[in-house]
């Protein structure tokens, strides 16, 4: 059992590497077509909202508090509170909510 560890880690490793590495090595040029420069602008802004947001729903013990600070931060934001200011409104509804529940 320990050696299939050993070779999940190597397999892992290497797509890892590959994901990394082959871009740099097969595209010589610069990229000019604005669909893929645009793409590819905005894949890490969508993987971080793709990996953060199930977080924000379960990092509470109840869905509807963490929704609540969901839209509570993304309308402090909106409306041009600081990231400080964001995360202690979105605090403080979920320990509202949260008190009430």
């Amino acid at each position: 059992m320990n050696r299939s560890i050993y070779i999940y880690i190597l397999v892992m490793a290497g797509v890892s590497f590959a994901i990394r590495a082959l871009p740099l090595t097969l595209i010589q040029k610069q990229i000019k077509n604005r669909f893929i420069q645009s793409f590819l602008y905005y894949v890490p802004y969508v993987t971080l909202a793709v990996m953060t947001f199930p977080a924000i729903l379960d990092a509470t013990q109840s869905r509807i508090s963490g929704g609540a600070a969901l839209i509570i931060g993304i309308a402090a934001a909106w409306l041009g509170a600081d990231l400080f200011q964001v995360a202690i409104s979105c605090c403080a509804s979920v320990f509202i909510l949260e008190l009430f529940l």
